[in-house]
């Protein structure tokens, strides 16, 4: 089951970002989300060492960069997050982006498949993968991936990729959920929600995409701002309200460009 609240590690680094993930964790962090790309899985792993929580109460998951798509690099890639992190299995692995451009994805989700069958993972999903990479993943494996991690924020809401994977069972769950400080925590409409409900604007933001049936991963080295952005479940925001913040979405929205169907990263 994954959570539905989680905390993203992207950018935290060396010991200051042991430092914060140790926090997060004494805050009430379960759930932590890391990739190879980000070069510090064994940031996390030290954090999870330092604390004196169960390993069965955490949820742990990494990435598959694109330049380790081919099936034997990706057993061995995996392998080395669990070493790096020094941890027998992960609780979920994704693909991080699908480079279609170098089609390999299909390859690298067999990997995936086997490497859940080797018990190294858990779980296995997806992360910024549109309908039609999902669907020939299942046409090939017959395997869905249990999650589809992908960029999600006011601006920018995917509805209809949120309405695909609902229809297969696949989670949806939001990287950049408060969109990385963007305009959009400007935004008078959601400032507006904030006065009403005397919360911040990042937690109505967090409870719009939860109220979505999004899992969200948010990220902050700061104390108070890790505790609010789980302080999400004694307050309610209306049909009215979540239109409004949901109509903010734009054509553009993406923060980087970054379009799955194009974007290569590896």
């Amino acid at each position: 089951m994954v959570p539905l609240i989680g905390f993203g590690t992207y950018k935290l680094n060396g010991a200051q970002g042991v430092n914060t993930i140790t926090q997060a964790l004494n805050n009430g962090y379960r759930a932590l989300d890391t990739a190879v790309n980000y070069e510090n899985e064994g940031t996390v792993g030290q954090a999870i060492k330092r604390s004196s929580i169960p390993r069965e109460q955490l949820f742990v998951s990494s990435k598959l960069p694109g330049r380790h798509h081919h099936y034997h690099e990706a057993i061995v890639t995996i392998q080395e997050s669990l070493y790096r992190m020094q941890l027998d299995y992960l609780d979920l692995y994704l693909i991080h982006w699908p480079n279609p451009l170098e089609d390999n994805y299909v390859e690298a989700w067999q990997a995936l498949i086997d490497a859940q069958k080797f018990g190294l993972v858990r779980s296995i999903g997806v992360s910024n993968f549109l309908p039609e990479h999902i669907d020939r993943l299942e046409r090939e494996t017959g395997v869905l991936p249990a999650i589809n991690q992908i960029e999600l924020h006011p601006y920018w809401s995917q509805s209809e990729q949120r309405k695909y994977n609902a229809e297969h069972k696949i989670v949806t769950q939001a990287w950049s959920p408060i969109g990385r400080a963007n305009a959009v925590l400007s935004e008078p409409v959601i400032q507006k929600i904030a006065q009403k409900h005397s919360k911040t604007v990042g937690q109505i933001i967090l409870r719009w995409e939860i109220q979505l049936g999004v899992s969200v991963i948010p990220k902050s080295s700061s104390q108070v701002r890790q505790l609010q952005n789980k302080a999400l479940f004694d307050f309610e925001l209306s049909t009215a309200e979540m239109d409004s913040i949901t109509n903010l979405d734009k054509t553009d929205g993406r923060n980087k460009n970054q379009d799955p169907a194009t974007y290569q990263e590896f």
